[in-house]
């Protein structure tokens, strides 16, 4: 694991004071006069920062990760440097335990992934009915015993080092008279009989996050459910993280929040310079747990808000129930509030399955743009192309179908596209600019742009597209040059001109 990286602004090295883990790469400034040619982990101030070494340290120092020791006083641009970066207090004669066992939290590269869906195993024995629906989950129905017995495993063991925390998800349903627990057990490396540590989490416990905390050696985990009573079990995914230990979710700050199905969407907020406009991006499918976007709209120098979800393989085009649907409005006004901006203060954005989530939930915010690469309107189609256009390109489109719809035939197809369609034809565009990058040969949804040209019927609402040849996948890079040269545009010339810089 790549070393944290921890920049001090004091008086004296506080290595001359203090024994650093090993995982720690220090680095003491006395003066700061340029700007520095990385982005810490960590940042301390022993003393108040002048005003152009605030500014310099507000290009070097992610939110989150900024900690001040108490008797420093914070006025001028140290106060907004501490505002911009969500700063921290901390007391000097916490340093010692924070550098031995809080800073090892704050670890460079997350990491986030699904127990593959495909490894499921059914525990031999199992006298009732298994249904697989797909990649989304498989259905246990049947008497379970008077004990806790293994439902279900996973074949695939994955690797804990020591040092290291996961946080465990599962995503599951079941009938009242069924009772679960996750089973987790370590195994030595090099080794299929070893056992070196057990854990096991109740129902109870499964209501939150669940960690495994592992101090001992280097090893491999197996993970099965256990199960008792009857009725129906459905298991639908097991996730794994990296974990900050109350640090935040993937990156330091990082928020999750979940539905009362289970299922989660994470954002990460990060105030930049306070000033407008308040960019919200929308995480495309990937099957890497995690946030995308975070280097390109962190460059802009103003707010953002990274929105992601991880169900199904990588992503389920942030559609879902009311509840769920209602979260991420939710949080978009949140810091919508605490910034105290309006709507048309607002820009949306997203890359492929991150268009849809712009498009979708744009319909209830209105902002004042919203910048697309290869849009995704219709996913009823992009659905039914995986037959038609691209055999095997993108499966996990049924599986979206089927979680929403409950069937993949032509009348959940319409279904699909019309919840959509009827969402977008309701809103008020008049107000709200469309910039939009398409794959003219898209096999995905190859009607996506003419079709928002053809629906924006509204006095006010403008459109700028650039077509680029190929499908869905074929020119990435001129994509993502496109959309954040349009991105940097918006912010200067609609937002930025004529501001004093900071």
């Amino acid at each position: 694991m790549d070393k944290i990286q921890i920049l001090q602004l004091g008086a004296q090295d506080w290595r001359e004071q203090y024994s650093m883990p090993e995982f720690v790469e220090f680095h003491y400034m006395k003066r700061l006069d340029l700007p520095p040619d990385e982005l810490y982990d960590l940042v301390f101030l022993e003393r108040t920062p002048s005003d152009e070494e605030a500014r310099l340290l507000h290009r070097a120092t992610k939110a989150y990760t900024l900690y001040v020791l108490d008797q420093v006083e914070l006025k001028g641009k140290a106060e907004w440097l501490y505002k911009c970066k969500k700063g921290k207090r901390i007391a000097e004669n916490e340093l010692p335990d924070f550098f031995l066992h809080e800073a090892r939290n704050y670890f460079p590269k997350p990491y986030g992934e699904k127990f593959q869906s495909l490894n499921i195993s059914i525990a031999q024995g199992f006298p009732g009915s298994v249904k697989w629906n797909g990649n989304y989950s498989v259905c246990l129905e049947g008497e379970f015993g008077e004990e806790f017995s293994q439902a279900v495993f996973w074949r695939n063991n994955i690797p804990l080092d020591r040092g290291q925390c996961l946080d465990l998800w599962l995503e599951y349903k079941k009938d009242s008279d069924v009772s679960i627990i996750l089973k987790v057990v370590q195994i030595t490396r090099g080794s299929h009989m070893e056992l070196r540590q057990r854990w096991e989490f109740s129902e109870e416990a499964l209501n939150q996050v669940v960690s495994i905390d592992n101090q001992l050696e280097d090893g491999l985990i197996f993970a099965s459910v256990l199960a008792k009573g009857a009725g129906q079990l459905q298991i639908i995914g097991l996730h794994d993280r990296y974990s900050r230990r109350g640090h935040g979710y993937f990156l330091p700050g990082g928020e999750r929040y979940v539905s009362s199905d289970r299922e989660e969407v994470f954002c990460y907020f990060d105030p930049g310079d306070m000033k407008p406009p308040l960019n919200v991006y929308f995480s495309g499918y990937k099957t890497l747990e995690g946030f995308e976007g975070y280097n390109l709209m962190r460059s802009m120098g103003c707010p953002f808000l990274l929105i992601a979800e991880a169900r199904l393989e990588g992503g389920s085009f942030y559609m879902g129930t009311e509840e769920y649907e209602g979260i991420i409005p939710g949080i978009i006004r949140s810091y919508m509030e605490e910034l105290a901006f309006t709507t048309d203060q607002v820009i949306f954005s997203g890359l492929s399955m991150g268009t849809f989530g712009a498009l979708y939930y744009g319909c209830d915010m209105k902002p004042y743009a919203i910048i697309l690469g290869k849009p995704l309107a219709s996913i009823g189609d992009v659905a039914a192309n995986e037959k038609r256009l691209r055999p095997g390109g993108f499966p996990t489109s049924l599986d979206v179908l089927w979680s929403v719809c409950k069937n993949t035939d032509q009348a959940a197809i319409d279904q699909m596209n019309q919840r959509f369609w009827n969402k977008f034809d309701a809103a008020d565009w008049g107000k709200t600019k469309f910039l939009v990058a398409y794959m003219i040969e898209d096999d995905y949804d190859a009607t996506a742009y003419e079709r928002l040209i053809s629906h924006l019927q509204w006095e006010g609402a403008k459109i700028y597209g650039k077509g680029l040849h190929g499908r869905h996948n074929d020119d990435s890079p001129g994509i993502v040059s496109w959309f954040s040269s349009q991105l940097k545009k918006t912010i200067k010339e609609d937002f930025r001109e004529g501001q004093r810089e900071l």
